[in-house]
């Protein structure tokens, strides 16, 4: 059929109350005894109704090769709003302590739930949770926990158990906050860690080994911390639980480490660890302090500077002091985090006045944007 070239602006139907009537006909090309041309450079704009889905298409390069596409699907509004997410809770406070009596835990790390990696690299071992398609112009809220406070030296003998880590949440996805190392607080009762995402750290006991406690089951979203010795000289406390593996128990001569945490790509390039737990301590300095890794803080004598690392959930490491010294606090767990990875046709409206820090990247490769959330609690919406 021979084309009728029409020139712009001469074709008026605003008084027209019906339809523009165009092209249409079956989905089978041409080239296989159908009616549908092939797309290619020289009719691209070109508009037709398939007849076999009752759908318009038209024959655009939007995605850099020539093809029919159903008008609905050629916009951004055709994407899918469907979100990965990585939510991170603060990790708990290592354990303090004063006068180099008995070793306190480290902290547990806090909660991980994500919906990227590959295989079972959710917290606790589990399974990768499943990505949610979303709404625009929807408010959907997050909230960023903060890292739980060492525990500090009181009296002699004493010292405080490490505080729990705050929660994150992005849309009914709740981490819970990691446990606090475990302290002693009525010698000559042992205290086992608390409870939390990851559980902290047990103390030891001049009698029965102090059992680590298992971490939060609803759902399960990490590990359970470190026992505590009954084996002199050191008297070594358990490490913090981590997102991946249990804390280490402590040793006659050591703190146990923390358990480890994972690595997750959802940023793009190297990734970072998150959800370490803190490592645990010994009695006086008679022998090894526990090591952390993915954000964990170290165990120390002597010193605060155990802390876990910010927006990882990592938790904080324990502290203890020689015979005669300063009272010393626990490390300080590590701050959560919450990251959405997202086309990047969408953008995020983030509520004023609650503290929200944020940045965005976008990912060229994957078409994709990135939003790391370090602090707040409030509202966001996609556009």
């Amino acid at each position: 059929m021979a084309l009728t070239k029409v020139s712009t602006g001469v074709v008026d139907m605003s008084q027209d109350t019906g339809g523009l009537i165009i092209a249409k006909g079956n989905g089978t090309y041409v080239s296989s005894g159908g009616e549908r041309p092939t797309c290619n450079a020289t009719i691209l704009g070109s508009i037709r109704e398939n007849t076999d889905e009752n759908k318009v298409e038209v024959c655009t390069a939007n995605a850099g090769t020539p093809a029919w596409r159903f008008l609905e699907e050629v916009g951004p509004t055709s994407v899918p709003l469907t979100v990965d997410y990585l939510v991170v809770a603060g990790g708990g406070g290592g354990g303090g302590n004063t006068n180099g009596y008995i070793a306190p835990g480290g902290g547990g790390a806090g909660g991980y739930r994500t919906t990227f990696g590959t295989g079972n690299v959710n917290g606790g071992g589990t399974a990768l949770e499943a990505a949610p398609t979303l709404l625009v112009a929807t408010n959907y809220t997050v909230s960023v926990g903060l890292g739980g406070s060492g525990g500090t030296g009181s009296g002699s003998p004493g010292g405080t158990i490490g505080s729990n880590g705050g929660n994150s949440s992005f849309n009914g996805i709740l981490s819970t906050g990691g446990g606090g190392g475990a302290a002693q607080i009525n010698w000559p009762n042992a205290q086992s860690g608390s409870v939390g995402g990851s559980s902290g750290g047990s103390m030891p006991s001049t009698s029965a080994p102090i059992n680590g406690t298992p971490a939060f089951t609803n759902p399960i979203q990490g590990f359970a911390g470190g026992g505590g010795s009954n084996l002199a000289s050191s008297y070594g406390s358990g490490g913090g639980g981590g997102a991946s593996s249990v804390g280490i128990d402590g040793t006659s001569n050591s703190g146990g480490n923390g358990g480890a945490g994972y690595v997750n790509l959802i940023t793009g390039g190297a990734g970072a660890g998150y959800a370490g737990g803190g490592g645990g301590s010994t009695y006086r300095n008679n022998g090894t302090n526990g090591t952390a890794t993915h954000g964990g803080g170290i165990s120390s004598i002597n010193q605060s500077s155990n802390n876990a690392a910010v927006n990882t959930g990592g938790g904080g490491g324990a502290t203890n002091t020689y015979a005669g010294g300063p009272q010393t606090t626990g490390g300080s767990g590590g701050s959560g985090v919450v990251i959405l990875r997202y086309p990047s046709v969408y953008a995020i409206t983030f509520q004023t006045g609650v503290g929200f820090i944020s940045s965005t990247a976008t990912l060229s490769a994957t078409s994709e944007k990135v939003t790391t959330i370090t602090a707040g609690s409030g509202t966001i919406t996609f556009a």
